[in-house]
């Protein structure tokens, strides 16, 4: 731990409250989950006796895991930390002499992540506090549209007024589409024209955008003015094309000005070659082509990634980070400084529990206290040799230094040399998607880079300031919701069953609890397994009056009752300290188990797959386009259900534990306290699964709104549910 009075400490670590207190509560969990297993073990039914034996197992098994899995989750509540930094001493000691940062955004579609989004994070990161002629910024369009290279130059000519307006009137966020959508924020007449200006400019030119796109082709004058736009010929699809490098501005030019004569800071495009038969693994591929790329275009010692839909919110970010990187006493060590995902669409009480709090402020923060903060895949600053390949060496301290922008040829030289390096065949035969760049051949690309790294010997950070760093687009309908998490759960699961599971590969190179904190979330997909069997084969057992759990006058029903009201009210506990309401845990509470029956459970098999060599790696992208009905009923917090395999599983899993404890209710009331005794626990817990499922109920009997469930899927659903209880159980 620092301290802020240090000489050459810019930043320090503060441990956070209650520690003692978590960790006796942890032992008093393990203690009951620890009588939980003895008592399923010393209470297996025999063989003959009639007793449901294998679903006795069964339950053992999913406790078995449920109780191994919470023990990996302690890794991110063991010691919470929370960075703090000291800008007035960075300023104060380096003053202008500070390095340049070449940031990244990545785009894939421009019908799924629209050109306007796009360059609304471009503008935003262009409009950073930080001198502009050490900020590069470059746009991977790998959808190869000239639409975004287009939108681009749009951009390029507002960011001469934008830039200037928001460093005139501080003006926070910096994204113009966040910024404006709202009214005049300051009651001053000058101000309140100019706003009014920008707000017409920006409006214009979305309007030309938008446009465009809808006419199919872009005007003719703006293709006659700019060369560029030859790259798209006929022969032009968007797998199958040449590299394009277009550098829009170039910061070296000192007549690259805007409106106040300043300069302004270098804008590139960059579409990678792409052909059918040739693999370009996804966005990994597109990092790398980024990295080498700017490396001879502007080659900063910084490098900040960020998806197209998360525009950098705090213009003074790039100088927090900074802190980290040029302390003197750890500085050296830092290879990246993630931080937080944040949305600016989030509900009041957070309906798909989009926000995540508990892992943003509780369990990420304790996983990088180990120095092993996980990399996000968007609003991290990385250092560019550790990104590189490069290992950490003890023997020296490699403070950044600034980097000199290559002025010695013309801007068609520069692109050339650029084109060559977003080459589909550059990387044949070299480290690149192994050992140098972004990892390449498994899904959660960005995970499994920010492992490899902390393996080179390097430390990460997670840094979460109370003014978030970057603001996206959060789902929202709920299978916009579940294919997010299809994706992450089979790509994190793909990383633990091959040769970097953090056992393994990080053996020896980052901390225990680093690789359990890891494992927490590697091994979402398979929480699926355990999940499916507890939300179902109670509630069949409990229609059928077979009891699975100790009765009610049993001593043993004690650390069952324990483990499940501690867990819940100290899940509470840590949703409150996240600044939650008690209808958003709920709201999570619903989605985890969700998840965990759907998404979790197609990215374990998807996983599966992969790794048996049934299926190749590939990357959904998660539509950013909403119409406006779904925003509204998204605002309202009404959940909308697609007509999806998802849906057909919640509704037959909701239908499944309704009509359990229905007929668990029948037998108290046809058997009496007897019943109630023996079967109190599954009533519970399947009365607990339904009031979950209450939204669901609703969506099958609300028949005349938008989002109600379809006839097809309530019937099968009720069909598929109802079979279920004529299974035999064993």
């Amino acid at each position: 731990m620092s301290s802020g009075n240090d000489d050459g400490v810019l930043f320090e670590t503060k441990e956070a409250k209650g520690q003692l207190a978590r960790h006796a509560f942890m032992a008093t969990v393990l203690i009951n989950i620890l009588f939980i297993w003895f008592y399923r073990a010393a209470n297996i039914p025999a063989a003959d006796d009639g007793g449901p034996r294998w679903c006795w197992i069964g339950m053992f098994a999913a406790e078995i895991w449920f109780g191994f899995y919470w023990v990996i989750t302690q890794s991110g509540r063991w010691r919470i930390v929370h960075n703090h930094v000291f800008k007035h001493k960075l300023l104060h000691r380096y003053g202008d002499d500070l390095p340049s940062v070449d940031i990244f955004v990545c785009t894939a579609d421009p019908t799924m992540e629209p050109p306007v989004m796009v360059i609304n994070t471009v503008l935003s990161a262009m409009a950073y506090n930080y001198p502009p002629e050490k900020l590069n910024v470059y746009l991977s369009d790998d959808g190869g549209s000239e639409f975004t290279f287009y939108a681009l130059i749009e951009a390029a000519d507002f960011s001469k007024l934008w830039i200037p307006f928001c460093k005139k009137f501080d003006v926070e966020p910096r994204s113009p589409k966040a910024f404006f959508g709202g009214n005049c924020p300051v009651n001053d007449e000058e101000y309140g024209r100019e706003w009014l200006s920008m707000k017409e400019l920006y409006s214009e030119m979305r309007s030309r955008i938008e446009s465009a796109m809808e006419m199919g082709r872009v005007p003719k004058g703006i293709r006659d003015q700019y060369a560029g736009f030859s790259e798209w010929n006929s022969e032009f699809t968007k797998k199958n094309h040449q590299s394009v490098v277009k550098i829009v501005v170039d910061g070296r030019d000192k007549n690259e000005v805007d409106a106040d004569g300043c300069r302004l800071p270098t804008l590139v495009y960059m579409a990678r070659e792409k052909r059918l038969h040739q693999p370009h693994n996804f966005k990994a591929g597109a990092m790398n082509a980024l990295i080498r790329v700017s490396s001879v275009i502007s080659n900063s010692p910084l490098i900040l990634n960020v998806d197209c839909d998360m525009y950098p919110n705090n213009p003074d970010a790039i100088y927090e980070i900074l802190c980290f990187f040029k302390d003197e006493v750890r500085g050296h060590q830092i290879s990246y400084v993630q931080f937080p995902q944040a949305f600016d669409n989030i509900t009041p009480n957070d309906l798909y529990d989009n926000a995540l709090p508990v892992i943003h402020k509780v369990e990420l923060p304790a996983i990088g206290g180990y120095g092993s903060a996980l990399y996000c895949g968007t609003g991290c600053f990385h250092r560019r040799e550790g990104l590189c390949g490069r290992k950490f060496s003890r023997d020296f301290k490699l403070l950044l230094s600034n980097t000199h922008k290559n002025t010695l040829i013309s801007v068609t030289e520069l692109e050339e040399a650029a084109k060559a390096l977003a080459d589909c065949n550059y990387e044949n035969g070299t480290n690149w998607g192994r050992e140098m760049g972004l990892i390449y051949g498994i899904a959660a690309e960005d995970v499994v880079t920010g492992l490899t790294v902390q393996c080179r010997g390097w430390k990460s950070v997670y840094y979460a300031p109370q003014k978030k760093g970057f603001l996206g687009v959060a789902p929202m309908t709920l299978d916009q919701a579940l294919i997010q998490y299809t994706r992450w759960s089979g790509g994190l699961f793909q990383i633990f069953c091959s040769k970097y599971c953090p056992f393994i590969y990080g053996h020896g190179k980052i901390k225990f609890l680093a690789q359990m904190g890891y494992s927490m979330y590697l091994l979402w997909a398979p929480n699926s397994l355990p999940t499916l069997y507890y939300v179902t084969i109670p509630s069949i057992c409990l229609l059928k009056g077979i009891t699975l759990f100790p009765q009610v006058t049993s001593p043993w029903l004690i650390p069952f009752a324990y483990v499940f009201i501690a867990k819940t009210v100290y899940s509470m506990v840590e949703a409150y300290m996240s600044d939650c309401t008690l209808l958003s845990w709920w709201n999570a509470q619903r989605m985890w188990v969700i998840r965990r029956t759907t998404s979790f459970l197609f990215g374990f098999v998807d996983a599966v797959m992969k790794q048996l060599g049934l299926s190749e790696t590939s990357f959904v992208i998660t539509t950013k386009v909403t119409d406006s009905d779904s925003r509204k009923r998204y605002e309202q917090e009404v959940i909308e259900f697609g007509c999806s395999t998802f849906t057909s599983i919640i509704f037959t899993s909701a239908m499944l534990n309704l009509f359990a404890l229905t007929g668990g209710l029948l037998l108290f009331v046809t058997e009496g306290a007897e019943a109630l005794a023996k079967l109190a626990p599954q009533i519970v817990l399947c009365g607990l699964l339904v009031a979950i499922n209450i939204p669901v109920y609703k969506a099958a009997l609300n028949r005349n709104d938008k989002v109600c469930l379809p006839v097809s899927i309530v019937l099968k659903s009720i069909i598929l549910a109802s079979l279920a209880f004529l299974l035999p159980v064993f």
